[in-house]
């Protein structure tokens, strides 16, 4: 075996404010937190386990252009549908990449902007 993701790094303005996001759409807890402002978080398991941890790491300047890398979710406990209400009602919002009406995923965004993709496939925990 190789490598396994262990960290995602997102760089951010607002760190507390996407702890906070994340954490509610991934179930995810505060980890740690740095000097700097930055904030890792993960599952109550903490760092190593199956999920990657996510570390938020604040700087100035808002992102200009589309990331190149964007990440999926699933749902856990409800469908698709019921869950994409949960996240509008969290901040995300819904944004078109060119993704087509006839799309089995939902293109949205975290409340800075980076997208997001919610699958149909329910994911059991």
């Amino acid at each position: 075996m190789g490598c396994r993701m262990s960290e995602l790094v997102l760089d951010c303005v607002d760190a507390e404010e996407l702890a906070r996001f994340w954490c509610e759409v991934l179930g995810f807890t505060v980890l740690d937190r740095d000097d700097e402002g930055g904030i890792e978080i993960g599952p109550a398991s903490g760092f190593g386990g199956l999920q990657p941890t996510i570390i938020l790491s604040p700087g100035s300047e808002p992102r200009r252009e589309k990331s190149r890398l964007h990440w999926d979710v699933s749902p856990t406990d409800r469908d698709q549908e019921a869950e994409l209400e949960r996240l509008l009602k969290l901040g995300a919002r819904q944004v078109d990449v060119g993704q087509g009406a006839d799309a089995s995923w939902y293109v949205l965004a975290d409340p800075e902007g980076n997208e997001f993709c919610l699958l149909r496939a329910q994911i059991p925990v």
